[in-house]
């Protein structure tokens, strides 16, 4: 049941309403009165002073590419545009990226899982309406065992190369060949000799004795 509130919640809505169509609206012509004043202002107090590329000439208007300043702007900005991409040219991007996308991933179930959500996407895109008489743009499914296949490959070639970096540094830490027991058989000798001296030394004394 309305209560008094509602009603003058309504009331107010209302009120706003009739105050907003009876607002004078503007036309063309004062538009551009308007626009004309509001830059002298800012030339007044000094707005376009010192601006990047003063005095400058505009680049790349001799080129024939209509959408040369949008490019220029998303290079200069380094702007991302993949999440505004629509969802099947996004779908085709992402299955570009197959299997080089997937080499962060260690476990084979999880790829698989992967594989087989972009795989239920591609079919839910292609369900969607249909507008036009052009036939729709769609995404092509993965192979998710041939795609399996080549990630176990790259990583394979990950592991290698981990291994044969490994060896590598081993390699250079440790000495040249046989110069380990080389050492190690002089320390023996010499503690050798050291013993037959210490021998020869007490025996000598209790002789003495």
């Amino acid at each position: 049941m309305p209560t008094a509130g509602d009603a003058d919640r309504s009331r107010e809505v209302e009120r706003r309403k009739q105050a907003e169509d009876a607002r004078p609206r503007m036309n063309l012509q004062q538009i551009q009165s308007w626009v004309d004043l509001e830059i002298q202002q800012a030339q007044r107090r000094g707005d376009f002073e010192n601006l990047p590329g003063a005095g400058k000439p505009l680049k790349n208007l001799d080129k024939a590419d209509p959408d040369w300043w949008i490019k220029g702007l998303i290079e200069r900005e380094k702007l991302d545009l993949s999440a505004a991409l629509p969802t099947v040219m996004a779908l085709r991007q992402e299955r570009r990226g197959y299997p080089e996308s997937l080499a962060g991933i260690a476990d084979e179930v999880a790829v698989r899982e992967r594989l087989a959500d972009y795989n239920a996407r591609v079919l839910e895109d292609r369900r969607k309406p249909v507008v036009g008489p052009r036939s729709p743009a769609i995404a092509g499914r993965v192979d998710v065992e041939e795609t399996l296949a080549q990630w176990r490959e790259l990583r394979a070639d990950q592991e290698r190369r981990l291994v044969t970096d490994a060896s590598e540094v081993t390699a250079a830490g440790e000495p040249a060949p046989g110069r380990g027991d080389v050492r190690g058989g002089q320390a023996w000798l010499w503690l050798g000799l050291l013993g037959i001296i210490v021998v020869v030394i007490v025996i000598w004394l209790a002789m003495r004795n």
